[in-house]
């Protein structure tokens, strides 16, 4: 099956409360990557919360979305999970689970009240995430003469190319990612610049993103 070329996902998860007439809506959103990993994050937050009124929860898991489920815990149909993963979807997210959980405050919200709740504690949720867009690339390994450094270190830096590391030694070695739609033309700069000496070499492929400025493999 052929990789995604590019998709958002939390990174690192995050909890936010909001109070609505004394109820109180706690959101905690993880990264999932399968069925499995998403409802023992559900049964986690259960024990967490063992005493709430509901733990409702919502989540997007597989790389075409193959997991895709939405639960009220007796809230009253369709007003808690569905919410929850339309949230979810309307930010094109992809591998992330959410809770919500609900402390009763005594008063009856009504079917959009707890629409408006439900979806706001899982925004609210989300703005304490990190949130990272994952690119498929291809590792590529340039060679070159320590005379053509400047010119290559140039058009990496023109096309924003993020260096994964480097080595000198007789010859200058460095390894970097970047889409696979975007090699050619890499090539063909280097090759233009370098007449022909700059060698490169596929590594592999894999997906990245960029966190503080660092460059994450996964």
């Amino acid at each position: 099956m052929k990789m995604l070329e590019c998709f958002k996902t939390v990174y690192r998860g995050g909890e936010a409360e909001i109070v609505e007439k004394k109820s109180r809506f706690i959101g905690t959103v993880r990264p999932v990557e399968s069925e499995e990993e998403a409802f023992a994050f559900l049964e986690e937050m259960r024990k967490k919360y063992w005493d709430a009124t509901h733990n409702c929860f919502a989540f997007v898991a597989g790389e075409r979305r193959e997991w895709v489920r939405a639960a009220d815990d007796g809230e009253p149909s369709g007003t808690a999970g569905r919410p929850m993963l339309d949230v979810l979807l309307g930010e094109d997210l992809y591998n992330t689970a959410v809770v919500v959980t609900r402390y009763f405050g005594g008063t009856l919200l009504g079917t959009g009240g707890l629409v408006r709740a439900y979806s706001r504690a899982v925004q609210e949720a989300l703005k304490s995430c990190v949130i990272l867009e994952k690119r498929h690339g291809v590792r590529l390994e340039i060679r070159g003469d320590y005379t053509d450094l400047g010119k290559i270190q140039y058009i990496l830096g023109q096309r924003k190319i993020p260096l994964l590391g480097s080595e000198y030694t007789d010859r200058v070695l460095l390894e970097v990612i970047l889409p696979k739609a975007e090699e050619r033309d890499l090539l063909k700069a280097l090759t233009e610049a370098t007449g022909g000496k700059a060698v490169l070499e596929e590594k592999g492929e894999s997906y990245y993103g960029i966190i503080d400025g660092e460059v994450k493999l996964f």
